[in-house]
């Protein structure tokens, strides 16, 4: 039986988002490309050869548009940009596993944004999905020499500096947990040697909630830090819920009434947190659940601490 072409569509949705997000850093504009993707598929004339091919295409071309005016707006962000957190990868293949876990990480998202939009669309493409040169090349409407010249520079960018995390699952989810425990106590000593020597603390409030604009660095400032704060979560009655975020241990932060607050990211590696990234920033969190409000919270924070001063 012939499928519609909403069955098509619907069928290639997960992967079609997981082009796009990883080209954009963006869950809203990632769901915008898909959307429009399906616009221009259903308008159509006439069925393309290959279903998968031509709806890859149309979202990448998509996606390389957005960046390149996103590209301009990020030059002007007040603070850390950083990625908006993705709970759930919503595409799966089980022959490529690793690399899709691996690039779907605030460290290596980070990393595609210095690449051009071109680079980095035919590195998502080829290196990630395992896209041939001859689809790469129709999606992104250059020859194949050009994409091979374009994968090379964008492997040599990546390289440099690819992201490394702990290879095993089960150690970096006991250590994740094992930091938590000691989040919520307040535990200095607990947090402090379960943080690598430099570890950094970052955050991304984007000037619309409070955030860590400078962060903070090394292993006795960063414990110092978290354990002045977060025992407080419990105080207020809002709470901090572990949760994979971006395909690595993190957790949610909410309000009492449940609201989002933000999003913890934990890089792990060699026994160690390296580096510890907040996103508070509402415009990045709607996605996620009734937004709540940042300032008001980080007040309720500063009441609670009043009695200790």
């Amino acid at each position: 039986m012939t499928m519609t072409r909403s069955e098509e569509f619907e069928e290639l949705r997960p992967l079609l988002f997981a082009i796009a997000y990883r080209i954009l850093g963006s869950v809203a504009d990632a769901e915008d490309a898909v959307q429009e993707s399906w616009l221009r598929y259903e308008s159509s004339p006439t069925r393309p050869r290959s279903t998968k091919a031509f709806l890859s295409a149309v979202v990448t071309r998509i996606s390389i548009d957005v960046l390149r005016s996103a590209r301009v707006r990020r030059e002007e962000y007040v603070g850390q940009w950083f990625p908006e957190p993705l709970l759930t990868d919503p595409y799966e293949d089980p022959a490529r596993s690793a690399e899709l876990a691996d690039s779907v990480s605030m460290a290596a998202l980070l990393l595609l944004e210095r690449l051009t939009p071109l680079e980095r669309a035919v590195f998502v493409l080829r290196e990630v999905f395992g896209f041939g040169f001859p689809e790469v090349a129709e999606a992104v409407g250059r020859s194949e020499a050009a994409c091979r010249q374009l994968a090379a520079r964008a492997r040599g960018h990546m390289d440099v500096a690819r992201p490394r995390f702990e290879a095993d699952r089960r150690e970096r989810e006991e250590l994740s947990a094992r930091f938590f425990d000691a989040l919520r106590d307040g535990d200095v000593d607990g947090l402090r040697e379960l943080l690598a020597a430099d570890v950094r603390m970052v955050g991304d409030g984007g000037g619309k909630a409070p955030a860590l604009a400078q962060g903070v660095i090394g292993a006795d400032n960063v414990a110092r830090v978290l354990a002045l704060n977060f025992p407080l979560f419990t105080r207020i009655d809002a709470s901090v819920e572990p949760h994979e975020v971006n395909g690595q241990p993190g957790a949610i932060l909410r309000d009492r009434d449940g609201k989002v607050v933000g999003t913890l990211t934990l890089d792990v590696l060699d026994g160690r947190i390296q580096t510890i990234r907040s996103v508070v920033n509402p415009d990045k969190l709607g996605h996620l659940g009734p937004v709540a409000d940042g300032w008001a919270v980080a007040r309720e924070l500063r009441q609670a601490r009043r009695p200790q001063d």
